[in-house]
This record gives C-alpha cells, sequence and structure tokens, in this order.
C-alpha cells in the first residue's frame, strides 16, 4: 500500500500532467476537426441551456479557486487573512459555486441519458466525461462538511495546499497525506485523472475558451472598397476587401 500511495502522489501527477500537454498537443496537431464539443442544442433546447450556463458558471469558479487557493503561497494571503478565515471563505464560496455547477451538471447528465435522441447520437466519452465529472463533483461537496466543521484548526488544508505547491515546483512529498481522510485523496487522484483523459474527449475544447481571450489583443481589420472593373456608362458597384 505504501508503493502505491508513493506512486498515486509522487509520480501519477506528472504522468497525468505530461499527458495533459502532449496530448493536447497532438490532438490539435493531427485531429483540429475533431477540437470542439459536438452541439445537441436543437435537442431540449431549455433543459441544455440552463444546465450548461449553470454548469460552465460553477466549474469556472470552482477551477479558479482551486488554482489561486491552493497553489498561492500561505505567506502570501496571510497578509491579509488567516487560515481560519480562508477556509471557512473557501468552504462557503466552494459550496455556493459546487451547488450551482452540480444543479447544472445533473441537468445535462439527465438529459444525455433519459433522452433516446441525444442518448443515440452521443459519442460513449460525452457521457463518460460527465459521469467522471459528476462522481468528482460529488467527492468535493463530500468534503465541505468536515472541511468547516475544522475551520479552526485548518491543518488538514494546510497539508493539502503544501503538496499541490510541491507537486508545481517539482519537490512532491507524498508521505504528510497518509494521515488524509480518504475523500481528500479520491478527490485528487480522481482530478488527477480527468486531466489525464483531457485530450482524449470533449473536454479539450476548454482551451479554445481560454484562447479566445487573446482577440482582446487582436489588432483591427482594415476594411475598405475598391471599384470593379465595368465599361463606360454602367455604375461602378463597389466590392468590399477585407485584409
Amino acid at each position: 500500500m505504501s508503493a502505491l500511495h508513493a506512486f498515486l502522489f509522487n509520480v501519477y501527477p506528472y504522468i497525468c500532467m505530461a499527458v495533459f500537454l502532449m496530448g493536447s498537443l497532438a490532438r490539435f496537431d493531427r485531429d483540429q476537426y475533431t477540437w470542439k464539443t459536438d452541439s445537441s442544442q436543437m435537442l431540449r433546447a431549455r433543459q441544455l441551456r440552463w444546465g450548461s450556463n449553470l454548469f460552465h458558471v460553477g466549474i469556472l469558479f470552482l477551477f479558479f479557486g482551486h488554482l489561486f487557493g491552493q497553489l498561492t503561497p500561505h505567506y502570501v494571503y496571510e497578509l491579509l487573512i488567516t487560515s481560519q478565515q480562508k477556509q471557512v471563505i473557501a468552504v462557503v464560496a466552494g459550496g455556493i459555486a459546487g451547488v450551482v455547477c452540480f444543479i447544472g451538471l445533473t441537468m445535462l447528465l439527465h438529459r444525455r441519458i433519459f433522452d433516446p435522441r441525444i442518448r443515440l447520437t452521443s459519442h460513449k466519452t460525452d457521457l463518460a466525461v460527465l459521469i467522471i465529472l459528476w462522481v468528482q463533483l460529488s467527492i468535493g461537496l463530500a468534503t465541505l462538511p468536515g472541511s468547516y466543521a475544522h475551520a479552526a484548526d485548518p491543518q488538514t488544508m494546510i497539508i493539502l495546499a503544501n503538496y499541490l505547491q510541491g507537486i508545481v515546483t517539482f519537490r512532491p512529498d507524498a508521505a504528510p497525506l497518509a494521515g488524509i481522510a480518504w475523500h481528500y485523496l479520491a478527490h485528487m487522484v480522481l482530478g488527477m485523472t480527468i486531466f489525464l483523459l483531457f485530450p482524449f474527449c470533449r473536454l479539450v475544447h476548454v482551451w479554445s475558451g481560454f484562447g479566445t481571450l487573446a482577440y482582446l489583443w487582436r489588432p483591427y481589420q482594415v476594411v475598405r472598397s475598391r471599384r470593379l472593373n465595368v465599361p463606360p456608362g454602367h455604375n461602378s458597384p463597389e466590392r468590399p476587401l477585407v485584409q
């Protein structure tokens, strides 16, 4: 079991990140026409609209909350708030975003499973990734009561943050995780697995979402008109020229 623990928390994260980055690059290079999320918006459009909006709002908040909340060094946020206050904020804000995301994801999953037309036109990976995300979100929500109960002594969150920061700085240390409750560990392992599966499913379109930020710095298109060569005496229509 100690060997499995060492593999899952010292080696597996780097396998997942390598596949995540190299797999995404390879898919973009070889299969650009699959670099999308297939739309089924013509079927159950209202349920899709509500579910998709709730899911995306919730998941984006959770992603950036985990990113900055776990990877920000303790000495940085302790300039403003204590560790106890940070944990309460994380539980409350993360709980609200988690519930919003859970409702939206459940609506999307229900739509995929119980509508025969959508189920028949869906790829197996579409349903699989929704189920994996639903399980991951459920485990994450299950950690909230314990996290709130131990807000006065946030040692678990500090240990997890130190571990994740060690992963990013290539100094992983899985030993302190030995005493952490199983659902926290399962939440992390499943989260790593999502990164592992990312390039091979519809989640890859997330890159395009972040890529649209480049349009904020894209130069303006120059649009002018030019006259066509027409016989004398005729009207000279203009055709727009885009550069």
